[in-house]
This record gives C-alpha cells, sequence and structure tokens, in this order.
C-alpha cells in the first residue's frame, strides 16, 4: 500500500520540459494527491538561471546551486533529472541519486540508450526505481505498454515516428512545396528544431530511442551501438513528388525486428503507403506500431515533444513512484537479460526507391537496367520526370524485394558511370 506521507521531489533543469513538470505538479496538486494516494510535493529546484519567470509560483520551494545537492539532501525522495545529454552533470546526478538510494525519473533517452544498464544495476543495488517513460516519443505511453500492458507478447516488430522535428520537416516540405533546408530553417525560427539540428535531422534522437524501446520488447541491454543510422537531409522535393506518384509518403522511422538472422534495429527515411497508419501521421506527432504474437498489431499515437506531452510521461513516473510501485527497468533484473545476437542492415530484404540523375542520351537506361540485371534486381516501376534540354534527365526506379548487399552494389557501380550525374539516393519501401 502506497504511504500517506508526502513524496518529496527535486527537480533538475526547470527548462521547456522541466517548468512543464513543475506547472503540472503544482498546479494539478490536488487531483494527482488522489490518484497517486499521497502529496506530491516539490521541495527543491536547480536550474541554470534563477531569474527566469518560468509562470508558475515558486515561493514555497528551495532553490539549490548544484544538481548534486539534490542527490545528497535527506529531505528528498525523488529526483527528477530534465537537464539533458548521454554525460556530464545528468550523469552524475542521476548516478548519485541512485547510489543514495533516491528514486530517479527522467526524459533523458541519450543517457538511458549508452548508460541505462549501468543505472539500472545502481538502481537494484540500492532498492531504487529508475523511471523513463518520458525519454521515448514524449506523451505516449508506450514503455509503460510494453513492459506491462503488452508484457504477455513475443514481439516481431517495433515500427514508429519517434522524432517530431523530423516529421514536422517531412510534412511541412511536401504541403508548401519546399526544399529541405528552406523548411529546416523555418523550424528552427519556430523553436522546433535546435540551431545545430544534427542530433534531430541525423537521426540520432531517433535511434536512442529505437534502443530503448528494443531493449524493452526483447529483454535485452540498450545496444545502440548496434543501430544503423540514416537521416533525412537528402530527401528532396522531387522524392516527395516521385512517391506520391507512387501512392507512398516519406517518414523517417524507426525500426526493430526480430528476424532468423538477430535482431535488426535501422533509422533511416522510409516510402510508406500514405494510407498507412503511419503515413497519416503528420506534423510534430510521434507514432509507433508494434506487432505482437499475442494481440497482433496496436498503434500508438500522440505529440512527441513539447511541455505538456512529455511532463505528463514525467509526472506518471512520479506517481508510479508514490504509489510504490516497483519494476525493473528493462522489465527483467540486469542479471537476467538477454545477449542477442543483432544483424546487419545488409542481411535486410525489401523494396527500394532509386533516384537518378543522368545525361539524356540514348542508352543510359539500357545501362542502368542491365547492372540491376547483373545483380539478380529486379525492377518494379520507371518514372522519367521532365526536363529542359540543359538540365539531367530525373529517373525514378523502384524495384521488387530484394536484399540490401545486392542493391547497394548496384548504387555503388551506377554512381561510378560517366553519365550519372549525382550521387544516386535510395530509399527503402517499408511495408506498415
Amino acid at each position: 500500500m502506497a504511504d500517506s506521507k508526502p513524496l518529496r521531489i527535486g527537480i533538475a533543469g526547470l527548462g521547456t520540459v522541466g517548468g512543464g513538470t513543475l506547472g503540472i505538479l503544482l498546479g494539478n496538486k490536488a487531483m494527482l494527491a488522489a490518484r497517486a494516494g499521497r502529496p506530491l510535493e516539490v521541495v527543491a529546484v536547480c536550474a541554470r538561471d534563477k531569474k527566469k519567470d518560468r509562470g508558475v509560483d515558486m515561493s514555497g520551494i528551495r532553490w539549490v546551486d548544484s544538481p548534486i545537492d539534490l542527490a545528497k539532501d535527506p529531505n528528498i525522495d525523488v529526483v527528477v533529472e530534465l537537464i539533458g545529454g548521454s554525460d556530464g552533470i545528468a550523469k552524475e546526478l542521476v548516478d548519485a541519486s541512485l547510489k543514495a538510494g533516491k528514486s530517479v525519473v527522467t526524459a533523458n533517452k541519450a543517457l538511458i540508450a549508452h548508460h541505462g544498464i549501468a543505472l539500472a544495476t545502481l538502481a537494484e543495488q540500492s532498492g531504487a526505481l529508475l523511471a523513463f517513460e518520458a525519454a521515448v516519443a514524449g506523451g505516449i505511453p508506450i514503455i509503460k505498454a510494453l513492459r506491462d500492458g503488452l508484457a504477455a507478447n513475443k514481439f516481431k516488430r517495433i515500427a514508429g515516428i519517434m522524432n517530431g522535428t523530423c516529421n514536422y520537416i517531412l510534412t511541412t516540405m511536401w504541403e508548401s512545396k519546399r526544399q529541405f533546408d528552406d523548411v529546416l530553417k523555418e523550424a528552427q525560427d519556430l523553436g522546433y528544431a535546435e540551431a545545430e539540428p544534427s542530433f534531430d535531422i541525423d537521426g540520432i534522437d531517433t535511434a536512442h530511442k529505437l534502443a530503448i524501446l528494443t531493449s524493452l520488447a526483447y529483454g535485452c541491454a540498450p545496444a545502440i551501438d548496434q543501430v544503423y543510422v540514416e537521416g533525412i537531409r537528402r530527401v528532396s522535393l522531387r522524392d516527395m513528388e516521385a512517391a506520391a506518384e507512387l501512392g507512398y509518403t516519406i517518414k523517417l522511422l524507426g525500426i526493430a525486428t526480430q528476424t532468423e538472422n538477430g535482431i535488426e534495429q535501422r533509422v533511416h527515411p522510409c516510402m510508406v503507403e500514405k494510407d498507412s497508419p503511419l503515413g497519416t501521421v503528420h506534423g510534430v506527432y510521434n507514432a509507433i506500431v508494434t506487432q505482437g504474437d499475442a494481440v497482433g498489431t496496436v498503434f500508438f499515437e500522440g505529440r512527441g515533444a513539447g511541455a505538456g506531452p512529455t511532463a505528463s510521461s514525467v509526472v506518471a513516473d512520479i506517481m508510479d513512484i508514490a504509489r510504490g510501485v516497483a519494476y525493473k527497468p528493462f522489465t527483467l533484473p540486469v542479471s537476467s537479460l538477454e545477449k542477442p545476437t543483432f544483424c546487419s542492415v545488409e542481411s535486410l530484404k525489401c523494396s527500394y526507391y532509386l533516384r537518378l540523375s543522368v545525361i539524356d542520351k540514348p542508352g543510359v537506361l539500357a545501362e542502368v537496367t542491365g547492372i540491376f540485371k547483373n545483380e539478380g534486381i529486379s525492377l518494379r516501376s520507371f518514372l522519367q520526370h521532365s526536363h529542359t534540354p540543359e538540365q539531367a534527365v530525373q529517373l525514378v526506379l523502384t524495384t521488387h524485394e530484394t536484399e540490401e548487399f545486392a542493391m547497394r552494389k548496384a548504387v555503388d557501380t551506377i554512381g561510378k558511370l560517366a553519365t550519372v550525374k549525382e550521387k544516386p539516393y535510395m530509399i527503402r519501401i517499408e511495408p506498415i
């Protein structure tokens, strides 16, 4: 039974998510206490700027100068880490808190992807909880779903849109008929993308989240070094127009699949049918599809970032701790986690889209198709986009299902042809 005494909370980091978390804890205080079975009391906070107006009354909350002070404070039961980053002060704080026997709630996907097992070990040793629902897909309760609601299932596959910045950029490119660089700048101006956006647009953020979901689904340690990662920088409006002509839309997906060769983890742009569950998810929204042996296909959709959605998940974890809910961070004890085989993306079998820019002269298409024939690749469709005499011809080819290694070899050979004017661009066609 949950304790009736207040759960005393210390929060490190009062940015977008930290401010949102504080706002929920203070604004919904009576409701949360009733649902949790005990009061949730914020007793101390730490952030870089003490003078910043965060839109809530903080007069009764103690300010500390160093996050580590929260770990040392005997009057704090739970430390909420919302600083971010896989190392540095965020890791020091979580380490120190768990060693002190304090439960930790974090939204830090990089920290969990890189150091989750070491931190889970500390939590087991001290009897504390390590909770990170907010680390993946913002307000979507996907971690609780995998750990609890879908725990009876063996998972064949998990796939999803896990980065709202990339989904916003791709959605806006298509809707406004503008190129990547222009839309990225707009996203930065609107605050949807960071000034240095590589973490999002190069797929790193999605890779961290995918590694965490894989660990929960397959009972293993997060293996961020086993994720194939490719971002969206090369996606062009030409690709989107061709995709639409073929009945697809382009999404950056994180995909984990149990195959006969091992667990496959990959992050890259995909063409998905435009009317499929993931194909209809636009803007800053996230969505995840799971395929379990017992339940079948389950679809989750919601806002993947921002003050409200992410803070909602942070507070949900705090409420679990207040209720006395006990669980292992990765479902199983660390010593019981599997050590699966992870397979290379080169063993993937799927259909492919290929965009080529070639000199307009006789025999070019035959040269290209001959290379595909030599690699045993069967073509499914061919499109030629309009051009002016001084421009190269834009060719779009799609294949039937083939092996990734064969496709890569063919694309590499095609790219070396004298008639090919720019590096070919390949997108995998994903059945969802």
